[in-house]
């Protein structure tokens, strides 16, 4: 993908914390947030899977499209990322970048009793 604008949401784990940004340009933007050279949001609460996406036509398409989003109920985010996501994958792996390490929390919430 070229640079162009775009929308996503960044996800800590399955159903974890939300993150949605804006950006022109989606391989720069990524690579901040995975290595954490920004200190923000997403470093402090280890959101860095990209869970969704959506490349628009203008950054004023994305920044519509952001707002829209964020003005969202969980609920309706969480379908968004499930419709074409149903097990939160992580979608960066698609534009090239190496898989992250699960969050923390990750591993507590996801372990199943018996297993």
């Amino acid at each position: 993908m070229d640079r162009q604008p775009c929308v996503y949401i960044l996800a800590s784990r399955r159903h974890g914390t939300l993150y949605i940004g804006v950006t022109s340009d989606v391989y720069a933007r990524l690579h901040q947030h995975r290595t954490k050279s920004i200190r923000e949001f997403t470093s402090r609460y280890g959101v860095s899977r990209l869970v969704h996406y959506e490349v628009t036509d203008s950054m004023y398409a994305a920044i519509a499209r952001e707002k829209q989003l964020k003005a969202w109920r969980r609920d309706w985010k969480i379908t968004l990322i499930e419709e074409n996501n149903p097990t939160w994958e992580d979608r960066a792996i698609e534009l090239g970048f190496a898989s992250v390490p699960d969050h923390p929390a990750t591993k507590a919430i996801g372990r199943v009793h018996g297993s």
